[in-house]
């Protein structure tokens, strides 16, 4: 998603992108988890030295469950003035009309939709005052799912994390199966 998130940054001219982990992992039943600290961390670790990328801790330090119509609303207080972009994939945007609050938030951020294999780009959802771009470059071809089964698997992730978060989850024995 690194990469996604810098073509967002260069295609579309932006200042920056925040990422921003959720306080609480999806709960998958039998799925290890990484600790809403643990996730910061390695985002923290993985953007590192990568320019215009920034980690906001705002959801995990607010914690519990977090819509994200409420951290919009949170980005939109400190940055009155700008311009606000959600980044999100194909997968999901097809979805808004269903999220919280869907009409206020398309008030709120204008989305950049990544392409992901499987969902057209071709219709935009129903929703008032909804503002979206396509966001040029790769297409998100790994789910974070399957990225958590590669780790299971003991198979490679050099081709789609930075060396130094691998690291990071390895030590700590991130998504692994429990003994």
């Amino acid at each position: 998603h690194l990469g996604a998130a810098q073509d967002a940054l260069a295609g579309l001219s932006l200042d920056r992108v925040e990422l921003v982990p959720a306080a609480q992992a999806p709960l998958k039943s039998g799925t290890p988890q990484a600790s809403a600290g643990d996730r910061l961390a390695m985002l923290r670790l993985a953007v590192e030295g990568l320019p215009g990328l920034a980690v906001s801790d705002y959801e995990i330090v607010r914690g519990g469950i977090n819509y994200t119509i409420d951290t919009a609303r949170h980005f939109r207080a400190l940055y009155p003035a700008d311009r606000l972009y959600w980044i999100i994939g194909a997968d999901q945007f097809g979805k808004l009309p269903e999220w919280r609050e869907a009409e206020a938030l398309a008030q709120t951020v204008e989305f950049i939709v990544l392409e992901r294999p499987g969902f057209e780009l071709s219709d935009a959802p129903a929703l008032p005052g909804l503002r979206w771009h396509r966001c040029p470059g790769r297409r998100l071809d790994l789910s974070s799912t399957a990225l958590r089964e590669r780790i299971r698997q003991k198979q490679a992730l050099d081709a789609y994390m930075p060396h130094k978060a691998i690291v990071y989850l390895l030590e700590k024995r991130l998504y692994l199966p429990t003994r």
